[in-house]
């Protein structure tokens, strides 16, 4: 049985580490088994260097047909677990073919990347990017090493932002005004608004602001969305009357989001929502929803 597990074991164990990786910023990411581990974060234009390290086992050799190293960028859906599709995809060879008696380094760069997306791991899909080593063997079958990488993108301030103003109304029975500040907000930001009660015949237990996240992946009738409630804050608690006014103050601080992704290489978008919501005293719920966008600002330490 130890003849089998050592026949079944790889040659040598290879390590991806960065030229800069001890410096750089690391942020948690949430592998598939639940658990978070710090990956480094680069941008966008960004160079990616570093260095392979292959460790033959004692008294082991490794035949290969050629070492490798690849960038990745990955989408992955869900419900096609296993499939990634590739929207970048650049690679390095480090080595011809040949024999390793002993510990290899290999240093490898990649200048002024374009990452044009962030990492995103949504509900039903999830954007990643990747260095990928193979050595490359026949009948051994390759040995392939893998280290994860974390992209963020900034965004400049929009030079048009206008505020948000809605009515809601149930005829005789309820018209409400309400304005927001703006429509774009960046991931550190503070939503600012007012509601009005212009007309209240109804008894209005309390009203909350949720923020929404739509996910919709595929397209046609593969299309898949998933709707999550990532913040709800009571705006009041109790009846309003007529003429009054109620402030709105949500800080985006505490809560996990992104930046909005549209059409993200017609696999996926995300899109953010404010959705207010009216309650009576019969637990009938009224609300209405509006579309805002979010977006990274470069001064954010996220």
């Amino acid at each position: 049985m130890n003849y089998l597990r050592g026949a079944f074991k790889p040659a040598c164990n290879i390590s991806i580490t960065f030229t800069d990786g001890k410096n750089r910023k690391q942020v948690p990411v949430k592998k598939d088994n639940g658990q978070m581990v710090m990956n480094p974060l680069f941008h966008s234009q960004e160079t990616i260097a570093g260095k392979v390290c292959i460790e033959p086992y004692q008294g082991k050799k490794v035949e290969h047909n050629g070492v490798k190293v690849e960038l990745l960028g990955q989408i992955e859906m869900y419900f096609d677990r296993g499939n990634f599709y590739d929207f970048t995809s650049l690679v390095r060879e480090l080595d011809v073919p040949g024999e390793i008696y002993e510990n290899k380094a290999y240093p490898f760069e990649f200048s002024t990347v374009e990452m044009p997306y962030e990492t995103y791991n949504g509900v039903n899909v999830r954007l990643r990017y990747v260095l990928k080593v193979t050595v490359t063997r026949g009948y051994a079958g390759s040995i392939v090493e893998y280290q994860d990488f974390v992209v963020r993108n900034y965004s400049p301030l929009p030079p048009i932002n206008n505020s948000i103003k809605m009515e809601v109304g149930i005829e005789d029975c309820l018209h409400i005004e309400f304005e927001y500040n703006k429509s774009k907000y960046h991931l550190k930001d503070v939503i600012l608004g007012k509601v009005y009660f212009l007309v209240v015949r109804i008894k209005i237990k309390n009203m909350d602001l949720e923020i929404r996240r739509r996910e919709s992946t595929g397209a046609g009738a593969n299309t898949h969305v998933e709707t999550e409630t990532l913040a709800k804050f009571e705006l009041m608690d109790g009846a309003p009357v007529r003429g009054e006014s109620i402030p709105v103050r949500l800080f985006l601080t505490p809560y996990d989001l992104t930046p909005t992704h549209k059409n993200i290489n017609n696999k996926f978008s995300v899109k953010y929502y404010l959705n207010l919501v009216l309650v009576d005293d019969e637990d009938r719920r009224y609300f209405k929803q509006q579309e805002i966008t979010l977006y990274r600002l470069k001064d954010e330490t996220s």
